[in-house]
């Protein structure tokens, strides 16, 4: 028997109710091409303590995942980060899918990410899934 779990059988469907706006002042990071706009939305939306992992990137700390952004706008040029999906969540996490994207163009490349606030309410440990079998799509 595993600690901590219960043999109740009740159904919940309680969903708690997410803020989008860090979800989506999160997203927003990865289209703003001004760095001082971007570091406040970095700063709005993400813990100081941030670890993010996708199959491509990886930045441990707001400084890295800063420079991590400028990188991936000057590789892709004009192409915009949106959210796809309403934000589901459960207990401090959520997931959510997502799109990069030229305006009213297909996706370049699309994915699902689960993140995970902190005390303060910012996302602090983010993990990115990318492709065409992700959940959800």
């Amino acid at each position: 028997m595993v600690s901590g779990m219960t043999t109740d059988t009740t159904t919940t469907t309680t969903t708690p109710a997410v803020d989008t706006s860090v979800v989506d002042a999160y997203l927003a990071t990865w289209n703003e091409t001004d760095p001082a706009a971007r570091a406040e939305l970095i700063e709005r939306s993400l813990g100081a303590d941030l670890w993010y992992r996708d199959p491509m990137l990886e930045a441990d700390g707001l400084e890295a995942y800063d420079a991590m952004i400028a990188a991936v706008q000057a590789q892709f040029p004009g192409l915009v980060m949106r959210r796809t999906s309403d934000v589901d969540a459960h207990r401090d996490l959520v997931r959510f899918t997502w799109a990069l994207d030229a305006p009213g163009a297909e996706p370049t490349i699309a994915g699902l990410d689960v993140a995970k606030f902190d005390a303060d309410g910012r996302l602090h440990r983010i993990i990115g899934f990318v492709g065409e079998d992700v959940p959800g799509r």
